[in-house]
This record gives structure tokens, sequence and C-alpha cells, in this order.
């Protein structure tokens, strides 16, 4: 699954005093899509972590055209742009009915918990992955 979306609501926490979403909600937003995206796998964070797998963020690089504001309907996508053996880049986009409201490049590695150094994916991913 090269392509995924998930829908997100703009709750009253998400927003600064003037109802605007405060930009480190997008970075949260985008997380939770890609958590969303591994369960399709069948895949949770808890398990990998349960394994001494940790996917961590590497690198961001990440830009904001528009402010969403309470009670918003957005959808967040994350779309697989290239992958290595331990490392997977993401093109996020956070949209309103259409239009771009926030889009990033999410860099992930995937790191032995215990070591701190990456390793290979998980055998499931990596079949998801290359599939």
């Amino acid at each position: 699954m090269r392509h995924f979306e998930w829908p997100v609501t703009v709750y009253i926490e998400d927003t600064d005093a003037g109802g605007i979403v405060y930009y480190v909600n997008y970075l949260k937003y985008m997380e939770r899509a890609r958590s969303e995206w591994l369960k399709r796998f069948g895949i949770t964070q808890y398990e990998l972590f349960q394994k001494g797998i940790q996917l961590v963020v590497h690198r961001l690089d990440c830009r904001y055209a528009k402010p969403a504001r309470l009670d918003d309907e957005l959808l967040v996508s994350a779309v697989i742009e290239s992958h290595t053996s331990c490392r997977l880049r993401f093109h996020q986009e956070v949209t309103r009915r259409g239009e771009g409201l926030c889009d990033a490049r999410v860099d992930i590695a995937c790191m032995d918990a215990t070591r701190g150094k990456p390793t290979r994916w998980p055998t499931a991913l990596a079949a998801a992955l290359n599939g």
C-alpha cells in the first residue's frame, strides 16, 4: 500500500486561543496516519517495541501553507516515496476538502531499541514494503 489516507477532526485541544491548529499538531496528525498505515498490515508500534524495534523520525522537512481551524474535517495522507532495508521516506499532506494546508517529507529509521542502531525492517513490514 503506497498511498494511505486517515481522517482527522480538529478538536479544541488541537488549537490555540484563536481556534487555529497549533503547528506541532500537524506533525501529530502525520504520526497517527503512519501508525494507522502500519495497522493496515497487522503491525502495531507496541508489538514492534515488544520485539525490540522502534521506528523513529530521522529527518523532517515541513511546510505550512494555510491554517486548519476548530471543527475542520481534515485528511492526512502518507505516500511512500522510497525505502531501503532500514529507512523509509514518506511524503505526507494534511488537506481540507482537497486544499493543501501542510506537507512534509518524513524519513523514518528502523532501530534496534537495545543497541540504538539501525536494523532491517521486520519480515512482515519488509514484505509489505516490497509487495
